[in-house]
């Protein structure tokens, strides 16, 4: 019978991925090792500008090109909502239990692991009819700041991308949503926020109803 153990030869010799030396990959780190780490500017707008030009092939609409963005961000949100919830202390370990708590979450832990910052606000529907609607508010998002926008896209916001991730940790959280991102920024002269974003986020029937039901216990 034949030795079907992987012979030890050189890694140039080796078809696939390369290892290093010392036999340890990305994966054999901890993963709090890296909890303060950033990435450069250029390198995430190359990178972001590539999924922007990849996901607006063959579209038919802004609203088909978002959507892509959005599909594409969501299982960044899966992943991180894990990665965060590893990364907290062993007593609030735990994954939000309520709306609130969840949105809370998103404001200060995801925004702050993504962009280094919290998010400017948080805002429920002033409309009654609408108790499933919430607003995160971003004055700046950083994944619109290098993109240039074509004149006959100006409704286009890339800021769905984020969106995405918003709606992955609302679905990893069960609390399933449907999350969309709005310019509501201003473009004339002098506006301090012209890229101002608004992240709806408006929850499923089950959610409302679960929470209703949780609020009366």
């Amino acid at each position: 019978m034949s030795n079907l153990q992987p012979s030890k030869g050189s890694s140039k010799d080796q078809p696939g991925l390369r290892y290093p030396t010392s036999g340890k990959t990305i994966y054999h780190r901890p993963l709090n090792r890296s909890k303060a780490s950033e990435l450069s500017g250029s390198s995430f707008a190359y990178l972001f500008s590539e999924m922007v030009g990849y996901a607006s092939k063959k579209i038919e609409s802004i609203q088909d090109l978002e959507k892509r963005l959005n599909v594409q961000g969501h299982p960044i949100g899966l992943k991180l909502l894990d990665l965060l919830l590893y990364r907290e202390p062993p007593r609030s370990q735990t994954r939000p239990l309520n709306i609130i708590t969840l949105l809370h979450f998103i404001k200060i832990n995801v925004w702050q692991h993504l962009f280094g910052r919290a998010a400017d606000g948080l805002e429920k529907s002033s409309d009654p009819s609408k108790p499933d609607e919430y607003m995160i508010i971003d004055n700046e998002p950083l994944v619109n700041r290098y993109i240039s926008v074509p004149k006959d896209m100006s409704q286009l916001n890339c800021a769905a991308y984020v969106a995405g991730i918003i709606e992955g940790v609302c679905d990893g959280s069960a609390f399933p949503a449907r999350v969309t991102a709005h310019s509501v920024g201003k473009q004339d002269e002098g506006e301090m926020w012209p890229g101002r974003t608004v992240f709806l986020v408006k929850f499923a029937p089950e959610v409302m109803e679960r929470e209703g039901y949780l609020s009366k216990g």
